[in-house]
């Protein structure tokens, strides 16, 4: 049975009406969830280790009669790695190195300069005391999850890294844990859900308060983030997987369905969108997506994601397709072009970009080096990929020497003045030699 996939073309007199029904999608707050999350939330903050017990236990089918039951020691992470079979082992410290090399790169460093009259101001970078990383467990197990969230914050100097990961009846990934072990992180937890998000920004009698929680979760996880953000910082909410391809149809028809399909496997609420020149072309992907689709384990998703959010769009040229692209400011952005260098430069807006026909968007996912933690739902459009700098803060530096104090102050008087705030006047007037 074909998979039917909404077509669009810009020479259609309704196109924008029909491109913007496409990326309509807002999240639906439901209550039911917001109602458990802040019950859970507001029970952990009170109870601590002893509410994170009763609901790891219920929602996890555990058995824990305490925290201590909870906490995997730094020696178990070892032996989770050193147990991998010898080709996931390899892979997976390929990929630690990988990320690390690309990641290091990103790192602040502060800096001042002084002026004529001696008054210096400058910049300083350090960084997060402690962070909180929740990793998904249970059948969605992502072991590239811990190393995209973990390694950034270990090169930036995050003094303390918690891990919270669910394990659903008692099951530990083992994956998960060799790849904590490469990243470094320093405690793990077997707690998740909202009591794992309210364990990290309240702190309980075992898990320390942190500065920051990453890493995805379902939706309540993604709530009690929303709930305890301005307590702690967050990386982001999330919404679902997106992955747009230009093509001018040079590329191989297998790997653009492909690619498609590497998205819409994630949710039936994923979206992947073909943007291409040539209307041959989008036949071609389409008899791809038909043949190959029978051959995919989650297939049913797949063909859900597709149907419902998924879009082939014909257009004009090129420079139409890249203007498209960055109103739609995709998570992944593959240029599946013959020559694709000349259009990097025009797109201004996409969490990252896949350049060429060899760039596929799972590279990306695992070990190309950048972040897989990217921004969704148009978010490209004023955010940026997790990285270093996520885990760092800047703080302004002022020293002002005397003789700049009689220049700055006569300034700040006049200003505090017209905004009607006499005693900031009157601080930098006393400094002031009269």
């Amino acid at each position: 049975m074909s998979v039917a996939i909404k077509r669009l073309s810009t020479v259609d007199a309704d196109f924008s009406v029909h491109m913007k029904a496409l990326l309509a999608f807002e999240a639906a707050a439901d209550e039911g969830i917001e109602r458990t999350v802040a019950a859970i939330l507001a029970d952990v903050k009170r109870r601590g280790d002893a509410a994170v017990v009763e609901y790891s236990n219920k929602f996890d089918r555990l058995s824990a009669s305490s925290m201590a039951d909870l906490e995997l020691s730094a020696v178990e992470m070892q032996l989770a790695l050193e147990g991998l079979p010898a080709d996931q082992r390899a892979a997976l410290e390929a990929a630690a190195q990988r990320v690390r090399i690309y990641h290091e790169k990103q790192r602040l460093e502060g800096w001042s300069y002084r002026e004529a009259d001696g008054t210096l101001l400058g910049q300083m970078i350090t960084p997060l005391d402690r962070v909180g990383l929740y990793v998904p467990g249970g059948k969605a197990a992502y072991p590239s999850s811990v190393l995209m969230n973990a390694i950034p914050a270990k090169v930036a100097g995050v003094k303390e890294l918690i891990m919270v990961v669910p394990t659903p009846g008692g099951e530990h990934n083992q994956l998960v844990l060799a790849a904590a072990c490469l990243a470094g992180v320093d405690r793990v937890f077997t707690i998740g859900g909202a009591q794992a998000v309210g364990a990290l920004a309240y702190g309980t009698q075992t898990v320390p308060q942190v500065d920051k929680i990453v890493g995805p979760g379902n939706a309540y996880v993604a709530t009690a983030k929303r709930r305890v953000f301005g307590i702690v910082g967050i990386d982001m909410v999330a919404g679902p997987s997106e992955i747009l391809v230009v093509s001018d149809g040079s590329g191989n028809p297998d790997w653009v369905a492909m690619d498609l399909f590497s998205q819409a496997e994630h949710d039936e609420l994923a979206q992947s969108i073909l943007i291409c020149t040539d209307a041959a072309f989008l036949e071609q992907v389409q008899a791809s997506i038909d043949k190959l689709l029978p051959t995919m384990p989650r297939q049913e998703v797949i063909r859900t994601s597709l149907t419902n959010r998924g879009a082939f769009i014909l257009v004009r040229d090129l420079e139409e397709a890249v203007s498209i692209a960055n109103r739609v400011a995709p998570e992944h952005l593959e240029l599946a072009l013959a020559d694709p260098d000349p259009w990097v430069e025009k797109i201004h807006h996409a969490g990252a970009i896949f350049i060429g026909l060899y760039t596929s968007e799972s590279l990306g996912d695992y070990c190309a080096g950048p972040n897989h933690v990217l921004p969704t739902s148009g978010s490209a459009r004023f955010s940026s990929p997790l990285g270093v700098y996520d885990f760092q803060k800047r703080t302004s530096l002022i020293k002002v020497s005397q003789a700049g104090a009689q220049t700055l102050g006569r300034i700040a008087s006049i200003l505090a003045h017209g905004e009607g705030l006499p005693a900031h006047a009157k601080s930098a007037e006393l400094r002031l030699d009269l």
